[in-house]
Order: structure tokens, then C-alpha cells, then sequence
């Protein structure tokens, strides 16, 4: 007579949950669908809530929620550190002579998405490996005589994280301000200890973003990928390479080759407004004294915009000036990078320029250090094909260079992979460069590169398994949120 009424209620609660649990999966496809983001990335979202409701749940709490309509800083706060700037809206109404007006437009467009300033005669110098980039950056690091400013979404505690630390030990005992930003999932595998002792030297250290419960869901999948350091506000590293041994000393089974460059100039500025809009976001002190940003005389002839972009504000800065660029490209595009997962618009551009007779050529690593990667971008590699993209597998190691070159008057490089993630959710930094000289050096590093890549022929492309093509087709499916 009893179990009657329980199986009953056991009956009503069950019906209950799974009632309040499909409610909540189709609450928020709704929301996903209402959101009206890149319908890519939305169809793939209910895909993965309608075959794995779960763990798609889990996954879209914790990667699949938008933030774009938040800031980093103050409208009050940019106006501080814009008006360190001897550069301002006036550079953008008078540029300098010898820009084509594709390139004109270029600038224009990088100030309009977020008063991104030019700032002209930079001297910039390229590193292609971790020993040449490492050795200047400690060398300039010695001799700072006011403050140092890291940024860097991996700071490893091995040897070269060790190097640095004692350098910057070193330099905060003869007075010099340092400070350290490092992303909190990037560094998820260094103990605290190591951030600890930093601190304990005399060393502001931040974590970007700190994932602890109950902030995980909506921090976890939005990460500063940035790779920048200022010394004195003189000089600037911008690119590719992180802190950790394998930038420098490679692979077991090949070399590291990235790009990474040195700016000396006012562009050094840029990158110093960068720092201290994400140091004021972490830490609520706004850099903004002119101590910070000292004025710095001409010291070359490179044109330069730092340009930033996140997954908060209006625009997709990085996303929409690399189409720019691309679409304005009359002879040439070479592009180098570590993962390709292009949105539609950037697919579209890239055949576009292809068919239109334009040399386009992406180089990408053989070898990856990502299986699903690989696989997902591989599958983008044949409408690159079939519309005449020249495509080349570097062989050396692994290729983790993000770069672009167009035309000789062109160059760009940065933490900007051609990815969803890159385009959509991590915060990272680009160095827009305008120069003829620059540019064509630029062009030799990738034809150089060449030498150890093989062509991939659409001929022999064509043939691969169908196992292998499942595989890079279901790895596809997920690339938005990968």
C-alpha cells in the first residue's frame, strides 16, 4: 500500500527533472539562435546541445557564452592614455606621402574600429628564431633603467622562465619598475610558486583573467594570447614567441620557427597602451603617467598601427583589417600560421584574390601540435586548392610564425592565428606595418622558408583515404569552438 504513493512520486520527480532539463536545452538554443551570431558557429552549438545535451550543456556554459557588449577600460581611462600620444586623430587626416589609397583606407579603417593611431618612422628589426629574439629581449632587459613591462600568455617555470626571473630580480634591486600580466589557463601548469617568488622579489605580477570557482563559466574560454614587452617605453617585442623552452631551443622532433620583431620608435607607445589597458583591467591601476610613454624621436621609415582586438566591444578589430588588407592585394599574399580555420569571410577573400589571378600563398606546419588541430584545418585545404592557393607544408619542425605580406608595401605579425579562437575569443595584438623595405624582407623570410616545404598538389591531395577525410570532416564541425 506504501510503495504505490512512492513509485509515484519517484515517477513525478523523474518526469519532473527531464521536464526542467530540456526546457533548459531548448531555453538556451534559443538563446544561441536570438544572439544572431555567425551562423557557422551558432548551427554548430545546437548540433553539439541536440546530439550530446549534456556535455553540450557543460560546454556551452563554460566556452559558448558572448561578452562583446563589455569594455576593458573607461572611456575616461582611454582619454588618459591617448593623450600621452603625440600621435593622434591628426595622423590619420595627414598621412604620410608615398601610401597607395588601398593602403590609406587600411589606416583608416584600423582607426575607425578602435582609434587605433599611426605612428610613423619606426625601426624594426625580425627574429625567425627563439635564441635571436631571447638574447635581445634580455639584452634590452639589462639595461632598463626605469621599468619593464611583460606580457605573455605562456611564462614557464623552466630554464629560460628562470633566466628571466633572475634578470628581472636583478633589475628590481636597482630600482627599476617590473611588472608581469600572464594568462591564468595558458600557465595552468606552472605552480603558483613560481609566480610567488616573483612576487616576493619585488615584482607585480597578475594573472589575466583567474579561472576559480564560481567565476570559471564565464572566464575560461576568453584568454589573453598577447606576446608584447616594453623596456622604458623605448622599446617594444611584439610576435610570436612565448616564455618557455621549446620557443628557443625547438622540438624533439624539429626547430620552433616563429616570428617575433623589435620596435624602436613611436609605435613603442601602442604597444605600452596595450600593456596598461589589460594591466588596468587586472588590477585597477591605470598606467597612464607620462613617464610611461616618454617621447621618442623618429628612428626609421616604418609606418606602424598596434592593433588590438577581444571577444568585448563592437568590432572584431584584427578579424576586419586582416579582410582589408587581403582584399586590396593586386600581386601577392603570402601568409604563414600555425592553424587555419578561416570564417567564411576570410575563406571567401582568400579565393576570391586566388581566382582573381592574385599569388596567394598559405604555409602551414606539416607536423602540428594538435592532432584535432591538424585535422580541422586540414580540411580547409581543398576549396583552398580548387581555387588556386598555393599551399606548403613546412618540414623543419613546427611552424608557429603568424605572418602576412602583401604586395611589397604591406607586413603584419603578431598572436593572431587565422582561427576562430583567435578572431572570436582570445585578446590578442597585431603590429599593421607600412613599408616597402620592411615588407620585402618580409617576403624573402617566407621564400626562404620554402626551401624546407613541399608543395601540396591537388593532384596528390585528391587521393588521401577516406578514413583520413571523415576524420578532418567531424574535426571540421567542431572548429568553431575549438
Amino acid at each position: 500500500m506504501i510503495l504505490a504513493p512512492i513509485q509515484d512520486i519517484n515517477y513525478w520527480l523523474h518526469t519532473s527533472l527531464y521536464v526542467i532539463y530540456f526546457i533548459t536545452i531548448i531555453g538556451t538554443i534559443v538563446v544561441i539562435i536570438s544572439e544572431n551570431r555567425n551562423p557557422v558557429k551558432s548551427i554548430a552549438w545546437i548540433v553539439v546541445l541536440i546530439f550530446l545535451p549534456i556535455a553540450g550543456l557543460i560546454f556551452y556554459i563554460f566556452f559558448g557564452q558572448e561578452h562583446r557588449r563589455q569594455r576593458m577600460i573607461s572611456r575616461k581611462g582611454k582619454r588618459k592614455l591617448l593623450k600621452n600620444s603625440h600621435y593622434t586623430e591628426d595622423t590619420i587626416h595627414d598621412l604620410p606621402v608615398g601610401l597607395s589609397d588601398e593602403t590609406r583606407q587600411e589606416i583608416k579603417l584600423g582607426y575607425a574600429l578602435g582609434k587605433f593611431i599611426l605612428y610613423p618612422d619606426n625601426k624594426v628589426s625580425v627574429f625567425t628564431t627563439g635564441e635571436q629574439k631571447i638574447e635581445m629581449l634580455k639584452a634590452r632587459m639589462k639595461e632598463a633603467k626605469k621599468f619593464i613591462h611583460l606580457q605573455y600568455y605562456i611564462f614557464n617555470d623552466d630554464k629560460l622562465g628562470n633566466e628571466i626571473k633572475q634578470i628581472l630580480t636583478d633589475k628590481v634591486q636597482e630600482g627599476v619598475e617590473v611588472r608581469i600580466l600572464y594568462d591564468d589557463v595558458g600557465c595552468w601548469k606552472v605552480k603558483k610558486r613560481f609566480f610567488d617568488e616573483l612576487a616576493a622579489a619585488g615584482i607585480e605580477v597578475r594573472p589575466f583573467l583567474e579561472v576559480r570557482f564560481p567565476q570559471l563559466t564565464n572566464k575560461i574560454n576568453y584568454r589573453n594570447h598577447r606576446k608584447i614587452a616594453i623596456i622604458d617605453g623605448v622599446a617594444g617585442f611584439i610576435g610570436g614567441m612565448n616564455i618557455a623552452d621549446r620557443y628557443r631551443d625547438g622540438l624533439s622532433w624539429g626547430v620552433w620557427r616563429d616570428t617575433h620583431m623589435l620596435i624602436e620608435g613611436p609605435a613603442v607607445q601602442g604597444l605600452q597602451s596595450s600593456f596598461a589597458v589589460d594591466w588596468s583591467f587586472t588590477s585597477r591601476q591605470l598606467l597612464s603617467e607620462k613617464s610611461y610613454f616618454p617621447d621618442i624621436p623618429p628612428m626609421g621609415n616604418t609606418h606602424i598601427q598596434i592593433i588590438t582586438s577581444g571577444p568585448i566591444g563592437e568590432w572584431k578589430e584584427i578579424s576586419l583589417s586582416f579582410l582589408k588588407a587581403l582584399s586590396n592585394a593586386k600581386q601577392y599574399i603570402y601568409i604563414q600560421t600555425p592553424y587555419f580555420l578561416p570564417t567564411e569571410s576570410l575563406m571567401t577573400t582568400l579565393q576570391v584574390a586566388a581566382l582573381a589571378k592574385v599569388d596567394v600563398r598559405l604555409m602551414l606546419p606539416e607536423k602540428s601540435d594538435s592532432r584535432v588541430m591538424q585535422w580541422a584545418t586540414n580540411s580547409y585545404i581543398k576549396p583552398m586548392l580548387k581555387a588556386g592557393v598555393k599551399i606548403y607544408f613546412y618540414q623543419k619542425g613546427f611552424l608557429h610564425a603568424k605572418t602576412i605580406v602583401i604586395d611589397d608595401e604591406f607586413a603584419t605579425t603578431g598572436s593572431t592565428n587565422l582561427d576562430f579562437r583567435s578572431f572570436d575569443h582570445n585578446f590578442e595584438i597585431n603590429a599593421f606595418m607600412y613599408d616597402r623595405e620592411l615588407a620585402v624582407k618580409m617576403k624573402q623570410i617566407f621564400i626562404a622558408d620554402q626551401q624546407h616545404c613541399r608543395r601540396i598538389p591537388w593532384s596528390y591531395w585528391r587521393k588521401r583515404s577516406a578514413t583520413i577525410r571523415i576524420k578532418e570532416s567531424v574535426a571540421r564541425l567542431l572548429s568553431p569552438l575549438l
